[in-house]
């Protein structure tokens, strides 16, 4: 990953369609446009792809998970599960929506233990998010029995998992909805952009109108049809040159995966002979997207033992116990309550005591997996010098 390591012509005559037609907006100009509605195409190729009956184009992986909980209902007085390995974005969605993150363990899958999510869940849980972290499945089955148990909705935070399966069946359609991330170092990106897919009519109808300001999409999406509103809503409109890269990149998707789950496999046979090294769970190889390499050692000690030498030899590896962006005890900005809002919203509503507090502490399960964890990005192009470079790394690695 991700995909613009194999930027191409596709692309680029994905975009000058669109700039054919001088038209950026998805929605209206029909004549100047002349056919060409890139997202739309995008919207039903992407769903399409995934085996599901919708799709919803948005401006990012975030707006995706806000689209999703605003369309499911989710607001002020709910609480929405979620893991505590996975990025910022997933919990700062929940609280624009109004509601309250709880965060659960995570096991050797590195998703959500469903143990722990059992546990965690009160009659104000109104939407449970497992994230297939880092390109591979949560026990999603496991987490929509338990979900299904309590009439709890689940979507599916699939940003890193594009092309990832599980038994055949593409991630983000387990649950009432799946949201994906089409960033600038996604699997396959639009540099900005994401979606959502489901089955669900009516979700997928709420989701189009919301994310275009409420619009009566009764003729959705070529033109949105009526001039009424049934509910307030925002814009998170992909524009059409989004859409365009999207196509191409989605056509190349398969391919992304097959060169990483081929490199991926030339790096974990070299890893294989680190004393003491075990992998992560995996619970489908078959329909692994190879995103990422990850593997433990026996204890924190030994992963920064073994990440010394590797960064000394140009072939070091990601050590999420210190990662800022996606692992709970490091964000500082939860934990600490900060936010801009004069009132101390979302951790406090009117300035005084606050409500929701954080104890970096509360994951212990957690922790003592990400703190023995190493992970290695696996890249779409893996020239033989630099696979050499590493492998050389790794072996000096398991001498120590």
């Amino acid at each position: 990953m991700p995909g613009f390591e194999i930027f191409g012509k596709e692309e680029k005559q994905e975009i000058q369609d669109v700039l054919d037609t001088g038209v950026l907006f998805r929605y209206e100009f029909a004549e100047q446009r002349k056919g060409v509605f890139k997202v739309l195409s995008f919207e039903k190729e992407f769903a399409g792809y995934c085996g599901v009956k919708y799709g919803q184009a948005v401006t990012s992986g975030t707006a995706a998970l806000k689209v999703a909980l605003a369309a499911l209902g989710v607001g002020p007085g709910d609480e929405v599960i979620t893991q505590g390995f996975t990025f910022v974005a997933t919990w700062e969605a929940i609280f624009d929506a109004g509601a309250v993150p709880v965060f659960t363990e995570i096991d050797e899958t590195l998703n959500m233990d469903p143990a722990d999510l059992e546990k965690k869940i009160t009659d104000r849980t109104k939407a449970i998010i497992p994230v297939h972290m880092l390109g591979a499945p949560a026990r999603i089955e496991e987490i929509i029995t338990i979900a299904d148990r309590h009439n709890i909705p689940v979507i599916e935070d699939t940003a890193q998992a594009a092309g990832c399966r599980l038994k055949g069946r593409h991630m983000g359609t387990f649950g009432r909805c799946g949201t994906f991330s089409f960033d600038s170092v996604k699997t396959m990106t639009t540099g900005e952009g994401g979606m959502i897919i489901t089955d669900d009519r009516n979700l997928w109808q709420n989701m189009s109108e919301y994310h275009d300001h409420g619009h009566d999409h009764v003729v959705n999406p070529g033109g949105r049809g009526g001039e009424g509103r049934s509910f307030i809503g925002f814009n998170y409109r992909m524009m059409e040159i989004q859409g365009a890269i999207g196509l191409a990149q989605l056509a190349k998707l398969d391919y992304i995966v097959a060169e990483q789950r081929k490199n991926k496999a030339a790096l974990k046979e070299a890893v294989a002979g680190i004393r003491g090294v075990t992998f992560r769970n995996i619970l489908d190889e078959e329909g692994d997207s190879a995103t990422f390499l990850a593997f433990f050692l026996p204890d924190a000690e030994k992963a920064l033992a073994v990440n010394r030498v590797l960064k000394e030899n140009g072939a070091g590896a990601i050590y999420f116990s210190d990662n800022t962006w996606h692992y709970y005890p490091k964000w500082e900005h939860l934990i600490n309550g900060s936010t801009l809002a004069r009132s101390g919203w979302p951790f406090r509503d009117d300035g005084s005591k606050r409500k929701v507090v954080y104890d970096p502490k509360v994951l212990p399960a957690s922790a003592e997996i990400i703190d023995r964890l190493l992970v290695y990005q696996v890249p779409v192009i893996l020239p033989e010098s630099r696979l050499e470079q590493m492998i050389v790394a790794i072996k000096k690695a398991a001498e120590i």
